[in-house]
């Protein structure tokens, strides 16, 4: 039974940086990619990052790319997502998942409850 448990949200000022962290219990995400999603008010969740389980592969959405940076410490069962340069359009509430495979055929992915972001002056 995998939980994954995201912290580190809060209020930021713009420009300013905050650095989440989702902590997985139950199962090792060592063999498992992860991701980090968000959803603003009024918008559809979207993807942010992902890492591949070892860590050696990272891909982030335009939005993002250059501000934002993920990793890893499997030996921690911890993944993390950097944010610097913090824009208003940025607040969003910050979900954490983990693509687990189900069988042969299907991954079933694994969502945190979320950490809310709020970036304002």
């Amino acid at each position: 039974q995998l939980k994954l448990v995201e912290s580190g949200g809060g209020l930021v000022q713009p420009g300013g940086s905050l650095r989440l962290s989702c902590a997985a219990s139950g199962v090792a995400l060592d063999h498992y990619g992860v991701g980090w999603f968000r959803q603003a008010p009024g918008k559809e969740r979207e993807p942010i990052s992902c890492i591949s389980s070892s860590g050696a592969s990272t891909n982030y959405a335009d939005s993002v790319k250059g501000r934002f940076t993920m990793s890893r410490d499997n030996a921690k069962n911890e993944v993390y997502l950097q944010m610097n340069s913090l824009k208003p359009e940025d607040t969003a509430v910050y979900y954490c998942t983990a693509d687990v495979p189900y069988n042969s055929i299907a991954t079933r992915r694994f969502w945190g409850q979320g950490t809310q972001v709020t970036v304002s002056s």
